[in-house]
C-alpha cells in the first residue's frame, strides 16, 4: 500500500512543478509588451529547471528502500538574449534612433510550452486518479 502513496507523492510533485511552470508562462505572456520593469529596460523571459528529486538522508533513513523521487525545480532563471529592438520613435522608452527595447518573447513559443506542461498537469492527474482506483478497489477487497 506504502509504494502506491508513493506514486501518488511523485505524481504531486510533478503537479507542483507543471503548475509553477504554468504559471511563470502566464507571467511571460503578461509581460510580453513591458518595455520599462523596476530593474530597468524590458522585461526578461523567465523559465524553470526542473530536476529529479532525491530522498533526504533523514527520509532515507525512515524509508530505507522506499525513495519517493519526484521532480523538484532547481531554479528560475531569466533569458539573457537580447531584447528585440523595434523602431517605434513615438514610444517614451525610445532611444534617440527611436528604438524601444522589447522583450524578446514568442507568443507562439510560450503557447507551445503552456500546452506540453498542460499535458504533462493532465497525465500526472490521470496517474493519481489511477492510483486511487487501485486503493479503493483494494479496500473492497476487506469487505
Amino acid at each position: 500500500m506504502g509504494s502506491i502513496f508513493a506514486s501518488m507523492e511523485i505524481s504531486a510533485t510533478a503537479l507542483a512543478a507543471e503548475r509553477l511552470r504554468m504559471n511563470l508562462i502566464a507571467e511571460n505572456l503578461a509581460n510580453a509588451e513591458v518595455t520599462h520593469t523596476p530593474s530597468g529596460g524590458p522585461y526578461r523571459r523567465k523559465g524553470v529547471v526542473l530536476g529529479a528529486r532525491e530522498a533526504s538522508a533523514f527520509e532515507g533513513l525512515l524509508n530505507a528502500g522506499a525513495t519517493p523521487g519526484g521532480v523538484e525545480v532547481l531554479k528560475i532563471v531569466e533569458s539573457q538574449t537580447l531584447p528585440n529592438q523595434v523602431y517605434n520613435p513615438s514610444h517614451p522608452d525610445a532611444d534617440a534612433k527611436g528604438y524601444v527595447a522589447m522583450p524578446n518573447i514568442n507568443p507562439v513559443m510560450e503557447m507551445v510550452d503552456l500546452v506540453s506542461a498542460s499535458r504533462a498537469y493532465e497525465a500526472n492527474v490521470s496517474a493519481i486518479q489511477i492510483a486511487k482506483n487501485m486503493v479503493t478497489k483494494t479496500l473492497e477487497i476487506g469487505r
